[in-house]
């Protein structure tokens, strides 16, 4: 690198570890950003001489990166934000950080998923899904389509590994020029994870007819756009297929059928390395918590897991993923969960119904009134320990929304 690169890249990893010696954090964002300050061209210097893997979506980005390096590190050392940092101070201070390393897997704001390929110059990018998301400052679902497809335009020898599930997807991985989507387009590989949200996608973002839906299958009324055929698919049986027929018992220690999906996403883009799926599952097994998400806690005879949910779709997913058991939901509406709660109306809560409900949070109050009128029964309490307190010993889920996730995760560790 040149001598400015070694500097900021030097000033990067000394930043990030005073950080972390200091109780101030991970450093995966002040450590990037300075070495951004000093040097603007910092994270393609960095990022040369990778084989680099990017992975966008709305949801399951960051287990999905995690799941993907596990699954590359069968070939050599990964270089990954593994905490979760995902816009260009966060990719800059994990490549710094991890040295000189064959390859990289790199979560990605869909927001800076361009920018960071312009930087990275990746060898494969992986789309995962689009949904409504921080509606108060976030892009429209189309119109973040739009940009996605117009960067992967630019960049037409990047490997695409997307979602056949989600028609603003497929729409975003396809060159303009191509007006049959059955067919798929060059250097696209098509993976079927499922997908339970739809409201999102049932205007076509080609020509603005109908989505229409039979079982897996959508399909356009006005255009060509239809749901491509999938070459990795998850099957009932926890099991994912490969592009030659083969199938593979999935075992991992994370919950939900949505983390099947991830991982059979995580092995499509090992592929795209050369990595076998027989030796990439075995690694998947070996990921039990993603920066605190899943984990599970110990705390007065009650065993607390955590849970993450930041939009509708994802509230879905962890209905979902969460045991029949008292469950705690947390609200907070700062500024990294977006300032604006009505998104709680666009998410149906009555999965909920039938067990012992509690809520907190700095918008409990917005969530009550949600909860009421999706006549699901609930108890407003004010702290993590009155939550523990009202709950009989045995399984406690939480779901809570980015901050409040943040705040109750702080509570744990600092209790144990």
């Amino acid at each position: 690198m040149p001598l400015r690169a070694k500097v900021a890249s030097s000033v990067s990893r000394t930043a990030a570890a005073l950080s972390r010696a200091a109780g101030r954090g991970d450093g995966s964002v002040i450590g990037g950003w300075l070495g951004l300050k000093i040097d603007p061209d910092l994270l393609a210097h960095l990022s040369a001489g990778r084989a680099i893997a990017l992975i966008s979506g709305t949801n399951g980005k960051t287990t999905t990166t995690r799941l993907a390096a596990a699954a590359v590190s069968a070939l050599g050392k990964v270089a990954t934000n593994s905490f979760g940092a995902n816009m260009p101070t966060g990719h800059t201070s994990a490549l710094a950080k991890a040295g000189s390393t064959p390859y990289a897997v790199l979560e990605v704001d869909e927001h800076y998923l361009a920018q960071v390929i312009e930087a990275t110059e990746p060898h494969v990018v992986a789309l995962l899904n689009l949904s409504r998301d921080q509606l108060d400052r976030a892009k429209e679902v189309a119109m973040m389509a739009q940009l996605w497809r117009a960067a992967l335009a630019r960049h037409p020898d990047v490997r695409i590994v997307a979602n056949a599930d989600d028609p603003m997807v497929v729409w975003a991985a396809t060159p303009p020029a191509a007006h049959d989507q059955r067919i798929a387009p060059p250097h696209v590989t098509w993976f079927s994870a499922g997908q339970r949200w739809h409201d999102d996608s049932w205007v076509c973002p080609e020509c603005g007819a109908t989505i229409q839906r039979s079982g897996q299958q959508w399909w356009c009324t006005g255009c060509p756009l239809r749901r491509p055929d999938p070459q990795w698919t998850v099957d009932d049986d926890e099991g994912v297929v490969d592009p030659t027929g083969a199938w593979y018992k999935v075992k991992l220690q994370l919950p939900g059928k949505v983390n099947i999906g991830n991982a059979a996403t995580a092995l499509a883009v090992a592929a795209e390395f050369g990595v076998r799926p027989f030796d990439a599952v075995p690694r998947l097994a070996d990921v039990t918590s993603v920066a605190g998400r899943y984990a599970q806690v110990v705390r007065d005879g009650r065993t607390i897991r955590l849970l993450l949910a930041k939009n509708p779709a994802s509230w879905l997913e962890a209905f979902d993923m969460a045991d029949e058991a008292p469950t705690l939901l947390s609200i907070n509406a700062r500024d990294p969960d977006g300032l604006d709660t009505s998104w709680l109306f666009d998410v149906d809560f009555a999965p909920l119904r039938g067990r012992q409900v509690l809520i907190t949070g700095d918008r409990a109050y917005d969530l009550a009134v949600r909860l009421d009128v999706n006549d699901v029964p609930f108890q407003h309490i004010r702290t993590f320990d009155e939550a523990v307190r009202a709950v009989p010993p045995g399984r406690l889920e939480v779901i809570a929304n980015y901050t409040a996730f943040q705040d109750i995760r702080a509570e744990l560790d600092r209790v144990n």
